[in-house]
């Protein structure tokens, strides 16, 4: 399944850590694609396991991620509109 996921987190009360942290558990799933927001193709158990970390790292009553599940990335259809940074543009 394909996955955009995109969080926002309060830097209050250490939530700079929190940032860092679910950037970094992001980060071994998913594309990072712009700040706060990450893309790719994963699994159930993937997902699974994803989602399970991240409702371990962030505070449920100060932050916030949303998860966009799609069977496939071809049933997606994004304008881009200025720099397009996707991680395939860095390959030769």
């Amino acid at each position: 399944m394909y996955i955009i996921l995109v969080y926002d987190i309060s830097l209050e009360n250490g939530g700079s850590k929190i940032w860092r942290d679910t950037y970094k558990i992001c980060k071994k799933y998913l594309s990072h694609v712009q700040n706060s927001v990450f893309e790719g193709e994963i699994s159930e158990s993937q997902l699974f396991e994803l989602k399970k970390r991240l409702s371990k790292t962030i505070r449920k009553d100060m932050d916030s991620l949303i998860l966009f599940k799609s069977r496939n990335e071809r049933w997606l259809e994004k304008d881009i509109l200025g720099v397009d940074i996707r991680p395939t543009d860095r390959f030769i």
